[in-house]
């Protein structure tokens, strides 16, 4: 029996319940973002050398560009994948296709860690990296918009920030897996075995993680939670034609509001490892050790893993807008002085800019579930939320560091990318400033008893 609630003040009051809603929306993004920080770790660290070959040998700057491309190209699948799981769901079952995505996922990943490089098969090698890279994103379609409204869907409404803070520290809790293992394998191992074999191990241990989640997802499979996860998740199949004729607008700018976090965030994810531990010889220009900016990279997750559960209660009180507009606010006036501190060379400096660099990152991520939800009409919320959420993923992060890369190659200077990432965050800044306070508005939210 389905009833109209026309707020959601008090959804949850059973602690159990609450910790089930927020385990439930954590365990599928932290798994996501684990396979996908992976392959972003890789792209920097190896993958130019293993899989683009003569490219890389003639013209490294190139190679590496390659190697991001590869990375960026899995996000153009995402939205696709979604519809189609949407459409698999009510053929299938909506929770045996839940499984299947992140069984497919992981399956993708492993893969990679098997797959032959240059060297043995030749071209075939990119070209069935970057198909492993497409299944990685088509698999991944549609999870983080129905973990983002089941958490905040269930949230007293003067706590919706904090609630939605939960899918979106599946991110950094991802990134601090993947970087974790990558930075105890080159410390554990030579740098001719890494690049023989270690980096394949991460990419292997996904199927751990897999089967940790599908684990927990089974457990969880009958639970009210579980199965009010798959319906919202089915609402992405609904017309879209509606969400357009009435909110185009919130759907421009949900997506316009993400670009500058999202780009940033591949800053970090990605590039700032890379940049900071290519090898002089290798036309690197600051050259440290790569284990400690691992560390150092690891370390620097914990911070925007606090600071994006910061960002979420923040905005209980302060709003939603302000909170937004702090965080922008600070990683324009930060992102110079980051890229400075990254090329004094010294590892003390590279963890310490990086570390301040979390907190913009933080305030302009963790309000973002609740901020979503508040800004459309529960209709059309899910295909709202999910749409913008993967179109700023598009625009933003997931081109970010082939852009970083072919600036930095073109001009020389890392300030070169500051000043995109700037340009970036301003046009965030500016969409969310448009923005009409939603916090605490009503969510109309149709409750299953």
């Amino acid at each position: 029996m389905s009833t109209a609630s026309p707020d959601a003040a008090a959804p949850v009051s059973d602690p159990r319940e609450e910790r089930r809603v927020l385990a439930g929306t954590l365990v599928g993004t932290t798994i996501e973002w684990y396979d996908f920080f992976i392959y972003a770790q890789a792209a920097g660290l190896i993958l130019s050398t293993q899989y683009f070959g003569p490219l890389a040998t003639d013209n490294p700057a190139l190679g590496q560009i390659m190697a991001w491309a590869s990375l960026g190209i899995s996000f153009l699948f995402r939205p696709l994948g979604a519809i189609i799981a949407g459409h698999l769901g009510d053929r299938i079952g909506r929770k045996k296709m839940l499984v299947l995505t992140l069984i497919v996922m992981g399956a993708a990943t492993s893969l990679i860690g098997l797959l032959p490089n240059y060297a043995a098969i030749g071209v075939g090698a990119p070209i069935l990296l970057t198909l492993l890279r497409i299944l990685q994103g088509f698999s991944a379609g549609g999870e983080w918009g129905g973990a983002a409204l089941l958490s905040v869907e269930h949230a007293p409404v003067h706590r919706r920030g904090l609630f939605g803070a939960y899918p979106q520290i599946g991110v950094p809790v991802g990134m601090i897996l993947a970087t974790g293992v990558i930075w105890i394998l080159t410390t554990l191992l030579t740098p001719e075995q890494f690049a023989s074999f270690g980096w394949r191990i991460p990419f292997l241990f996904s199927v751990v993680l897999v089967i940790i989640g599908y684990y927990i997802r089974r457990q969880v499979e009958e639970s009210p939670i579980f199965a009010e996860l798959a319906e919202r998740k089915a609402e992405s199949s609904a017309p879209l034609s509606t969400l357009f004729r009435k909110n185009t607008k919130e759907v421009v700018l949900s997506a316009l509001i993400f670009i500058g976090n999202n780009a940033v965030g591949y800053m970090i994810i990605a590039f700032f490892a890379a940049y900071a531990s290519r090898p002089i010889e290798d036309g690197g220009t600051v050259g440290l050790d790569r284990a400690p900016v691992l560390l150092a990279t690891t370390l620097a997750s914990f911070g925007w893993l606090v600071f994006t559960m910061w960002g979420g209660a923040l905005s209980d009180k302060l709003g939603r807008v302000r909170t937004f507009q702090v965080g922008y606010i600070l990683l324009i006036l930060w992102l110079v002085p980051t890229f400075l501190m990254i090329d004094m060379a010294n590892i003390w400096m590279y963890g310490i800019g990086i570390f301040v660099f979390t907190v913009g990152m933080g305030l302009s991520y963790g309000p973002m579930s609740a901020m979503y939800a508040e800004m459309f009409p529960p209709q059309v919320r899910y295909s709202g939320v999910s749409i913008g959420y993967a179109l700023g993923a598009i625009l933003g992060g997931a081109f970010a560091p082939t852009i970083a890369e072919s600036l930095l190659a073109r001009t020389g200077s890392s300030l070169s990318i500051a000043a995109y990432m700037i340009v970036v965050c301003i046009i965030s800044l500016v969409a969310v400033s448009l923005v009409k306070e939603p916090k605490g508005v009503p969510l109309g939210v149709v409750k299953h008893h």
